[in-house]
């Protein structure tokens, strides 16, 4: 009898664990996200852990094309993603692992560069692309295969030849770009601008903004910053790899521009759209990002009102129909 009524506590008791395990499982709201989307996103994530100390915001970080294929490929969970190229999502996830995709911000891409770097004194908006062409200066970009400012950073390099007109300048500048000094995201490059290992990097503005480097602006025809200007920037095309092994795809110029979405099998909706109503309030996320050098959208955007249906009933009032 008091093997049977020890037995029966024991159940009683791992079923309460169990139980208390599930619920702080549900507590924890996993953020999968573009690198240069760290710095606001880690003032997101305290901002709204403060108004919602029951969930435990838990972030991962990387270029945007290996975190989605890491939830569409390896099957990793996450709540949300939010990408620094929109595409990434529609191409990655829609429709097998989510239904939606609101852009909600825009970028330009710089070249970053600190006191330390060889011939600082002298780089300017029209010189640049004659600076990186010099033997003694060591500069990088991210992995096109891996991160959108990887393939942005070939575009700007592509359509500075065209505006430009100076043919084989996109040549001439990767010829003097070694290997190792593509980096599989942008972020990584940051530190070893400070480091003084490199001299010059591509980044976008907010991340150059957000680190206090000193950076380079373009003009709007190569920047990929203006949408008025995307009959130019598609004339950029670039070559990455596909969602096969051994397949590429081609990737054309276009504004920057960012996208979030929830997965369908998120584990915790409800904090999920918790969360993207708070960042995409222009009181909250939106706020932080236009105070950290990023231009929002405000509202946020979606493409067309059959997706804008689909939309969490929390955040359809924050975001318009806008192609």
């Amino acid at each position: 009898m008091h093997s049977k009524f020890m037995s029966i506590v024991l159940v009683l008791v791992s079923l309460l664990f169990l139980g208390a395990g599930q619920a702080i499982a549900k507590d924890k709201l996993v953020i999968f996200h573009a690198g240069s989307l760290a710095v606001p996103m880690e003032k997101m994530e305290k901002e709204f852990e403060a108004k919602h100390p029951n969930i435990d915001v838990q972030r991962e970080v990387g270029g945007s094309t290996k975190m989605a294929r890491l939830i569409s490929e390896v099957g990793k969970p996450a709540d949300i993603m939010a990408s620094a190229d929109f595409k990434v999502i529609d191409n990655n996830l829609i429709p097998d692992h989510a239904t939606w995709n609101i852009r909600f911000a825009s970028n330009e891409l710089v070249l970053a560069y600190t006191d330390k770097s060889r011939h600082a004194n002298e780089i300017t908006s029209e010189n640049w692309y004659k600076i990186l062409q010099r033997e003694d200066v060591e500069w990088g970009h991210s992995d096109p295969d891996l991160d959108p400012c990887g393939y942005r950073s070939l575009m700007v390099l592509q359509l500075a030849e065209k505006f430009y007109g100076i043919d084989g300048l996109y040549d001439d500048l990767v010829a003097n770009r070694p290997k190792k000094n593509i980096r599989p995201k942008s972020v990584e490059l940051v530190n070893l601008l400070k480091s003084g290992h490199m001299d010059y990097a591509w980044e976008y503005r907010s991340v150059a903004v957000q680190h206090d480097l000193k950076y380079m602006t373009l003009d709007e025809h190569i920047n990929l910053g203006n949408y008025r200007y995307d009959n130019f920037y598609k004339q950029a095309e670039v070559e990455v790899s596909g969602k096969e092994p051994g397949t590429t795809i081609t990737k054309s110029g276009k504004s920057i521009t960012y996208g979030v979405t929830m997965t369908d099998d998120a584990e915790n909706p409800e904090a999920a759209k918790a969360f993207l109503q708070y960042m995409l309030d222009k009181q909250g996320g939106l706020r932080i990002l236009k105070a950290m050098g990023q231009p929002p959208f405000i509202p946020a955007r979606i493409p067309d009102k059959e997706m804008l249906e689909k939309l969490p009933k929390e955040i359809k009032e924050l975001v318009v129909v806008k192609e």
